[in-house]
C-alpha cells in the first residue's frame, strides 16, 4: 500500500475537466478492449459523468498520465448523502504504482464525502471487470472485498425472430413522452428495486441527473398499467451503446408478479430494437437477485457476455 501524497516518479495527475472527456472515453475503451474484447463506451457517457451534480470535478476526478499519455482515470461521487460512496478506477496494464496512487486518493476522498456526510465511516464500492486490468491482489491487500457479481447478459435479435409481441390480457405499455408518467416511471423504479443490492433511494430530480435527462429518448421507456391494479411495471432502455441495445432497468411491483409482465416487457424490448435494426441487446443483473430475474432472462435465450464484480472497501471517515 502506498501512503505519498505525490505520484510515482514519472506519472503526473491532475484533476479532469470537461474537455478532456474524449480523451477519457479513448481510454475506457482501450480498458474495454482489454477486458471484454470490444470498445463499449461513448463519450456522452463521460460527459454525463462529468457533468453530474453531486461530482466536484476538481476534487472527485482524477487524470494519471505518463508523460503525454492519459494512462489513468478515477472519480468518485455520493448517491447516499451517508456512508456510501461510489468510485470508478481505470489504469492501462504496466502501472502497477500509478494504480495504487489513484487508489490512495479515490479512498482519502471518499473518507472525506462520507465524514462530510455525517457517517462515522466510508463504506466505498467499485464496479470491475472479473478479469480487470486492475490487479485484484493489490485491491486485497489494501482490505478491499468482492461482495456481489453481475451477469451482463446478452442475446441476438432480428426482426423476422423477434416481433413485437402481444400483450397478456389486461396490460398495456405507454411510451414516457409525458412529464405525468416520467415521474410514474420513476416511482415504479424506487418501489420495484427497494430490496436491491446496492439501490439507493433517488429523488425525482436525481433520477433525471442519474440518466442524463436532457439526452434521454423518452420513447424508449415504457410504464405498463395492469387493469385491476394500476401502473404496476417499468421498462427503461437506451439505443446509445456503439455494440447493442440496453435495457438498463426492468421493474415489476412485487404484486403484479407471476402474470407474465417481466416476459412480456423483455420480449417487447427485444421486438422494439429488432425493428430499430438492432442487432444485439443486452443487460445487467444481479446474480443474487431474489426475484429470478436471472432465470427470466435466460429462459428468454440471453446468455453471458461478461461479469462485474462489486468490490467494497470500509474504512473510518476522515
Amino acid at each position: 500500500m502506498t501512503t505519498s501524497p505525490t505520484p510515482p516518479q514519472g506519472l503526473t495527475v491532475r484533476p479532469a475537466t470537461l474537455d478532456d472527456a474524449a480523451a477519457v472515453c479513448a481510454l475506457l475503451n482501450e480498458v474495454d478492449v482489454l477486458e471484454i474484447g470490444r470498445a463499449d463506451t461513448e463519450t456522452a457517457e463521460v460527459r454525463a459523468d462529468f457533468v453530474h451534480p453531486e461530482v466536484d470535478l476538481e476534487r472527485d476526478s482524477w487524470l494519471l498520465f505518463d508523460g503525454d499519455l492519459l494512462v489513468g482515470y478515477a472519480l468518485a461521487w455520493d448517491e447516499s448523502g451517508g456512508e456510501r460512496i461510489d468510485v470508478d478506477h481505470y489504469v492501462l496494464p504496466g502501472r502497477p504504482q500509478g494504480a495504487l496512487h489513484l487508489l490512495d486518493l479515490l479512498e482519502a476522498r471518499a473518507a472525506e464525502r462520507a465524514a462530510a456526510n455525517g457517517a462515522a465511516r466510508a463504506v466505498v464500492h467499485l464496479h470491475l471487470n472479473t478479469e480487470p486490468t486492475t490487479d485484484p491482489r493489490d485491491l486485497r491487500a489494501r482490505g478491499w472485498r468482492t461482495v456481489r457479481r453481475y451477469n451482463v447478459l446478452a442475446r441476438r435479435i432480428g426482426a423476422d425472430t423477434d416481433p413485437l409481441p402481444k400483450a397478456p390480457p389486461g396490460v398495456v405499455l405507454r411510451p414516457c413522452l409525458a412529464e405525468e408518467d416520467r415521474r410514474r416511471a420513476h416511482a415504479l423504479l424506487q418501489e420495484s428495486f427497494t430490496e436491491h443490492f446496492d439501490h439507493q433511494p433517488r429523488t425525482y430530480a436525481q433520477w433525471l441527473d442519474d440518466i442524463d435527462a436532457p439526452n434521454v429518448d423518452w420513447s424508449l421507456i415504457w410504464v405498463a398499467h395492469v387493469e385491476g391494479l394500476g401502473d404496476a411495471a417499468v421498462l427503461r432502455t437506451h439505443d446509445n451503446r456503439p455494440s447493442m441495445g440496453w435495457i438498463g432497468n426492468l421493474g415489476v411491483l412485487a404484486e403484479a408478479r407471476g402474470r407474465g409482465i417481466g416476459s412480456h416487457l423483455l420480449r417487447h424490448a427485444f421486438g422494439h430494437y429488432a425493428a430499430l435494426g438492432r442487432d444485439r441487446i443486452g443487460l445487467g443483473v444481479d446474480t443474487d437477485n431474489s426475484s429470478g430475474a436471472l432465470a427470466l432472462y435466460e429462459r428468454h435465450g440471453m446468455t453471458l457476455d461478461h461479469a462485474v464484480d462489486t468490490w467494497e472497501l470500509i474504512r473510518p471517515a476522515a
